[in-house]
């Protein structure tokens, strides 16, 4: 089965849990990998799906043993271990990265839905995040809303500010990246 007919198939199956019309296309892979900090050297990825992003960051150069994926599709996480056998793959939401993960990252790229989440499951999710982040870590996340895809509340209460990327016409539907980071004179 070909990759677009399994993510196809995929979308039918769980249309909550893929929350996309197709794969991440080039364009939008290559920026979100691009804002990885070129001193980044661990990687955390929520909801890799097919692997676009992940075959992105790869080519970066970060090692296969530093990149941890975090995907709850089963049929996602067999295919991403058969294309990447080195890398560590999580048959667990995003959250869980604070228990099971790497003690430290330094950039989270994500695919997750955040704005079908309500907004405990985004505290969850960026809390996780921030916690194995350190000062200078960054939480990528595409969206194709017109609006950041983090609750401006939760955004204030982690102490968040973020840079937009412009629109990713060379996608379906169009995106744009947004990257978190935190408040140089945050206390939290």
């Amino acid at each position: 089965m070909t990759e677009f007919n399994t993510f196809a198939a995929q979308l039918l199956r769980k249309p909550r849990e893929v929350s996309a019309l197709a794969p991440s296309s080039p364009s939008l892979c290559q920026l979100m990998a691009g804002q990885i900090p070129h001193s980044a050297r661990r990687v955390a990825e929520f909801g890799p799906g097919t692997g676009n992003i992940t075959r992105e960051i790869l080519k970066l150069g970060i090692a296969p043993a530093d990149l941890f994926l975090y995907e709850v599709n089963p049929v996602f996480c067999r295919m991403l271990r058969e294309r990447h056998p080195d890398v560590s793959v999580f048959d667990e939401p995003a959250e869980k990265l604070a228990s099971s993960g790497p003690a430290h990252v330094d950039a989270v790229v994500s695919g997750l839905p955040l704005l079908s989440m309500s907004a405990s499951q985004q505290q969850a999710i960026l809390s996780a995040a921030f916690s194995r982040l350190g000062p200078d870590g960054v939480y990528i996340q595409f969206t194709y809303g017109l609006f950041s895809p983090l609750r401006k509340s939760i955004a204030e209460s982690l102490g968040l500010e973020f840079t937009r990327s412009p629109r990713v016409c060379r996608n379906l539907p169009p995106a744009v990246v947004y990257v978190f980071r935190r408040k140089r004179n945050w206390a939290g």
